[in-house]
């Protein structure tokens, strides 16, 4: 089930999810957002905050404070929306998804380099094989620590987000340990208030 924190109205048929852990949310999550926007003509972007991760456990922020930061980030940004669901794959994520934007919406995933290779090399286990999920949705891939190379049997499923090379480098990682510029103004200020990552 996907629960709406900060819905985007009308929504269209081109949906783009941007799962991550937001511990905090960045300027380059923003950017990545406003590329798809512009490359891919998305309609929306959902922000995806999973209650549970695949491959990592809640740390630093609580569930509550990344979404009061993210809410703090995407408040004049009329084309993004909020969700969380209880999924942490994508292929999980896109079936949540499925009941509130309809059968007909495209579904666009959007992550890093880092993150592609992570899914696309997956152990699935008893699930459906990557070739198999990406006749649910499809992803743009932006760099991070160098540009992304799709595997060819995937190209027409799998697409390249430019991204300015000056958000290559900006995390959350660097953003934990006090580099406040790779963060909005708002969400710096709640991190602040709250002393997180201290």
């Amino acid at each position: 089930m996907l629960d709406f924190w900060k819905s985007s109205e009308p929504r269209g048929r081109r949906v783009g999810i941007l799962p991550a852990a937001f511990n905090p949310v960045t300027l380059a999550h923003l950017e990545m957002a406003r590329q798809g926007v512009r490359q891919y003509g998305l309609d929306e972007i959902l922000f995806l905050l999973p209650r549970v991760f695949p491959h990592k456990i809640y740390t630093g922020a609580s569930f509550e404070q990344r979404v009061e930061m993210l809410q703090a980030a995407l408040a004049a940004e009329p084309h993004f929306s909020i969700g969380s669901t209880d999924q942490g794959l994508f292929l999980d994520i896109a079936r949540a998804c499925r009941p509130a934007y309809g059968p007909e919406a495209e579904l666009f995933f959007l992550c890093g380099r880092d993150a592609a290779e992570r899914i696309v090399n997956w152990d699935y286990g008893e699930g459906p094989p990557f070739a198999d999920q990406l006749g649910e949705f499809q992803m743009l891939v932006a760099p991070r620590g160098g540009p992304y190379v799709a595997p060819p049997e995937y190209a027409g499923r799998i697409h390249l987000l430019d991204l300015a090379p000056e958000f290559e480098e900006v995390c959350s990682t660097a953003a934990r340990e006090g580099v406040e510029r790779f963060v909005p103004l708002a969400v710096a200020e709640i991190i602040r208030r709250d002393r997180l990552y201290q």
